[in-house]
């Protein structure tokens, strides 16, 4: 993964700025998002009681990385009818898939940056 794979999915400067430019935070926050997605991923089903949960969750560690269409996804899962949800909860899995493809591609070039010192 390099810097040359980014979709834009997740706009960096969201988190830098929340981060003030510390590479160390960005990449422990980075890793604390992927950490969410492994948990809360798995229950993105309605026939999962908590899928509200996930979305909403998700939603939420999306907006602080500056992941806007995966957040938009979320939102959008979370207010519908659990009948109409599951197309929709696709389009969430399919965002977090994009996402965490950045945030990965993001992750390696923090490490990089910290090699060269």
């Amino acid at each position: 993964m390099a810097l040359r794979d980014l979709t834009g999915a997740v706009d960096f400067s969201v988190l830098e700025a929340t981060t003030d430019g510390d590479d160390a935070i960005s990449d422990e926050v980075l890793g604390l998002f992927g950490q969410q997605a492994s948990l809360w991923s798995p229950m993105l089903d309605v026939r999962n009681e908590g899928w509200r949960d996930a979305v909403h969750t998700l939603r939420g560690a999306a907006l602080g990385i500056g992941a806007t269409a995966l957040a938009q996804a979320c939102q959008a899962a979370e207010a519908a009818d659990k009948a109409l949800a599951p197309p929709l909860l696709e389009r969430v899995h399919d965002a977090l898939s994009i996402a965490l493809a950045d945030v990965a591609a993001w992750r390696h070039e923090l490490m990089l940056r910290s090699l060269r010192g």
